[in-house]
């Protein structure tokens, strides 16, 4: 018998030659940032590194500033003005807690329950973006103006007594007193916080709520196991830009408050435009820097979220 020969092996078909991007193509993506960094380097690292020089300057501004590394302006800053930084933290902190009071449920209502509506709400809650920061803070004084319905309200519900007897206002004033800038810095925040919680949540698929259902979780525990966890993103985002931009705010404490409520952004502002102490006004710049982003830094690791919206 004669062996049959194997059959020829079918060769594998060839791979197609990859083709690389030119050298020019490989760099578009990094001509596309030169803008964005330039303007970084332009309008933030350089006027950083300027304060930041200034801070340490000795002199006058009738003799000139000079650079002496005279580090010592931030210890006698920080000394001589820490009761501004400690009531801007507290101050920002209870505005950042009621925006998130108030908020969270405005935003969960739009991403789940506005329907038609939703578009308007969202108008809505930016409305008041169309209006000067200038001008929404004074129309707080007419809403708070002694003898007026609001305070007149808070009067007949005893509510004044209350928050006299935790030193937030005087007697049967409410102008010029703690519960006046708190009430200005969350009216001017709140946005902040609502819109960062509205996108969290309306990422949310309704479909993880039908599945606690299905598995016989109250309401309750839906929103504590489903919907706030999944949330966090949104939280965390929306109390730190409201947190921020309230700690180093002076608008509110300047047209609300008085000279007990003054924050830091107060003292800055008067040692720069007033006072004319560059050095003290750049370190106390920094130092709030400093305090807000170590605060920021251990706030989002305990979150447990780097996720933000």
């Amino acid at each position: 018998m004669t062996a049959t020969a194997a059959p020829p092996r079918a060769e594998a078909p060839a791979e197609p030659p990859v083709h690389k991007p030119s050298l020019r193509k490989r760099l578009i993506p990094y001509w596309l940032l030169i803008p964005g960094i330039l303007w970084l380097l332009v309008f933030f690292v350089l006027p950083m590194i300027y304060q930041a020089s200034t801070s340490v300057q000795t002199g006058s501004l009738e003799e000139g500033f000079r650079v002496t590394w005279h580090f010592q302006t931030y210890w006698d800053a920080l000394t001589e003005y820490y009761p501004q930084f400690l009531r801007s933290l507290l101050y920002a902190g209870t505005a950042t807690v009621l925006c998130l009071l108030l908020g969270y449920p405005l935003a969960y209502l739009i991403a789940f329950k506005a329907g038609r509506w939703r578009n308007l709400l969202l108008v809505l809650v930016i409305a008041p973006f169309f209006t000067s920061f200038l001008i929404r803070t004074l129309a707080w004084k007419t809403i708070l103006a002694d003898g007026g319905p609001v305070v007149e309200v808070l009067n007949a519900l005893h509510v004044l007594d209350v928050t006299s007897w935790l030193g937030m206002t005087q007697g049967d004033r409410v102008l010029a007193t703690p519960l006046a800038v708190v009430c200005g810095l969350t009216y001017n925040f709140l946005p902040f916080m609502i819109l960062p919680l509205y996108t969290s949540l309306e990422r949310i698929d309704t479909r993880l709520h039908e599945a606690a259902g299905d598995l016989y979780a109250r309401p309750a525990t839906t929103f504590r196991k489903v919907t706030f966890p999944l949330s966090m993103p949104g939280v965390v985002s929306g109390t730190l830009l409201t947190f921020i931009p309230a700690s180093g705010d002076y608008v509110n404490a300047e047209l609300l408050g008085s000279t007990d409520t003054r924050m830091i952004g107060n003292v800055i502002q008067s040692q720069y435009l007033r006072i004319l102490d560059y050095p003290t006004a750049a370190a106390l710049s920094f130092i709030l820097m400093a305090i807000v982003l170590i605060m920021v830094t251990i706030y989002i690791r305990r979150a447990g979220t780097e996720d933000l919206v």
